[in-house]
């Protein structure tokens, strides 16, 4: 067998290979080029989902024929002036991606340069098929570069048959252009494809941190600002900027979570691990929230060169980014208190109006479409002028017990100041109502409680250790031989929590002391589940490491239940507290802990505004 070396057009179709998996990476290439050749304006038109067409035209520094012509050979760049790879402050630097297309495609580049604030007298062109270069001609063209991609990947067939759907194609470009248009507010964009604009961002000046802001809304909605914390910290010469969701605004997979590292759009396992360590205490595992993040490092402390999409990287101290990231969104997080998303309020005002549909759809529940029929029907009775059943009610008020189980509770005025009003009722034993100054909160007694006792358990577990209460006939739990086992084995680290646990035969374990922050709760089944959470735990992660998770276990086990009456005065101290106790505007899960409805919103439902 021979060695050979094999041919430039080869070597660039296997660079395409790696580099070009699709028309949105092809795309990707030319707007980062463009961004880098300081352009102030980008208009992108694409065809067929980028597959007959990709055309890129900016206003920036533009080539001269030349640099052109060089610009289609494999690793020529302009990037690297000092060839430092340790130095890289350009989101491009490989030289790889016009030839990578270019040998597979057919590309033209048509460019005028501009040096020091002076056109120069012509701009010229170039094109290539299939990677074999033409003669550099004239062209017509003001200012900047224009790049058109045309039947990507005709010169690899079996490349182009695992192309899906244009549609397809068309949204993965789209994202690609939102991400890079993110990181850089002060960049016009437009993208269009077969006569329909599908982005419009004009360039946004001013302050860095409202720019992106800016930016944001018109990429993620109204919403994502009306309900995004702003995040500023710096920590050894790294700076993490940008803007994270309040937990309640949240989706079942992780596809709005944008991250940048020195503006390059990364799809990182550190930082996406971080942002779950973070949001840790305030969503389930399968639920994930909206966030933003721009982190800003030495070029020296991070290596870009680790993938060939670059859309990967590698920090010299992956421990400090962590907990700059976990640390400045815990604390963004904390400072937001009691804060729930409006988007719940939203969602609340929709179910109330007929044929109208929920803006959130979730798992847990709280965003039903419609009213059901026999909903309707039965409203339509209660409202009836014949109704016995609506004399009954207005009597019923004047009590504090109602005959529906609702309890009410004498006017004051003075504490409808407060952020979560004053309670005036429980509605099912279940939901506490509370009248405010302009409007009225509803709120989830169970979710609500459930986080008031996990913060006073992470509270007590930073002074020292939770206290415990001994129970006056200890409980036997009965569990198969591994879950006692798996309880035996954490026995110490479960007393730090304030249960004291040991096996008890081969088959059961005996409990004598519980948490004091739980007061009276269902010990057996607290015991099964932590079992279950042990078990999730696997063999390599130490109990210690997850002890907040633990509690938040226990919590939702020493929780107010639904279904369990409350007194006017536990009414008011549970409001009261939810304003005094950071995150309790969502429980452990996300879930929201109560929603909160205007006078005006609730107005425009009886058409009284």
């Amino acid at each position: 067998m021979t060695i050979r070396v094999l041919p430039s057009t080869l070597v660039n179709q296997i660079a395409a290979g790696e580099v070009i998996e699709r028309p949105a990476s092809a795309l990707k290439e030319l707007v980062e080029n463009a961004i880098d050749s300081g352009a102030r304006r980008i208009d992108i038109t694409l065809d067929d989902g980028g597959r007959v067409l990709i055309a890129v035209a900016d206003d920036g520094c533009g080539m001269t024929a030349d640099e052109i012509s060089l610009a289609v050979e494999r690793h020529a760049t302009s990037k690297l002036a000092d060839d430092d790879l340790l130095n890289i402050g350009t989101l491009g630097f490989r030289g790889e991606a016009l030839p990578s297309i270019a040998s597979v495609a057919r590309m033209t580049i048509a460019s005028r340069a501009a040096r020091d604030g002076e056109l120069a007298d012509a701009a010229w062109a170039l094109s290539i098929e299939g990677g074999k270069k033409g003669e550099i001609h004239p062209a017509n063209l003001r200012r900047g570069t224009r790049i058109e991609i045309r039947d990507l990947f005709y010169a690899t067939p079996a490349r182009l048959k695992f192309l899906k759907t244009s549609r397809t194609e068309l949204t993965h470009a789209i994202d690609a252009v939102k991400r890079l248009a993110m990181s850089r507010p002060d960049i016009a964009f437009t993208l269009e494809s077969e006569d329909r604009t599908h982005l419009r961002y004009e360039a946004n000046g001013g302050d860095l941190l409202d720019a992106r802001l800016a930016r944001l809304g018109e990429v993620l909605g109204r919403e994502f600002t009306e309900n995004a914390l702003p995040i500023s910290a710096e920590r050894e010469g790294i700076r993490l900027t940008g803007f994270a969701g309040l937990p309640t605004l949240n989706r079942g997979n992780a596809r709005l979570q944008f991250l940048f590292v020195n503006g390059r759009p990364v799809q990182d396992r550190l930082l996406s691990g971080a942002l779950r360590g973070a949001y840790a205490d305030f969503l389930a595992r399968d639920r994930h929230p909206l966030v933003a993040l721009f982190l800003e490092a030495p070029p020296g402390m991070v290596d870009v060169n680790v993938h060939p999409a670059k859309a990967e990287v590698r920090f010299r101290d992956s421990g400090i980014v962590r907990g700059l990231v976990v640390g400045a969104l815990k604390h963004a997080l904390s400072e937001a208190g009691h804060r729930a998303s409006t988007t719940v309020a939203d969602a609340a005002l929709g179910a109330f109006q007929p044929g109208r549909t929920m803006p959130l759809q979730g798992r847990y529940g709280y965003a039903p479409s419609r009213p059901s029929p026999g909903l309707a029907e039965a409203a339509a009775t209660f409202q009836s002028p014949q109704s016995s059943r609506s004399q009954a009610g207005m009597g019923a008020l004047d009590g504090f017990d109602t005959p529906n189980g609702a309890v009410v509770i004498e006017e004051d005025e003075a504490r409808e100041a407060y952020p979560l009003g004053a309670a005036r009722g429980q509605l099912h034993e279940t939901y506490i109502i509370s009248q405010t100054s302009d409007g009225i909160v509803i709120v989830d007694q169970h979710a609500a409680h459930e986080r008031l006792v996990y913060e006073r358990m992470k509270t007590a577990l930073e002074n020292g250790g939770i206290p415990r209460q001994g129970l006056l006939i200890p409980e036997v739990v009965e569990l198969d031989e591994a879950a006692v086992a798996r309880i035996s084995d954490h026995a110490h680290e479960l007393a730090e929590l304030g249960l004291a646990v040991e096996a008890f035969g081969a088959n059961a374990v005996v409990v004598r002391e519980t948490p004091g922050p739980l007061g009276h709760c269902d010990v057996k089944g607290l015991v099964r589940d932590l079992a279950d959470e042990l078990d999730g735990l696997g063999a390599g992660r130490a109990l210690r490491e997850r002890l907040q998770d633990v509690a938040a276990t226990m919590a939702c086990h020493g929780s107010v239940r639904a279904g369990r009456r409350l007194a006017g005065s536990e009414m008011d101290a549970l409001l009261r507290e939810m304003e005094a106790t950071p995150h309790s505007g969502q429980c452990n899960h996300g879930r929201p802990t109560y929603v909160e409805l205007k006078l005006a919103d609730i107005e425009k439902l009886f058409g009284r505004r």
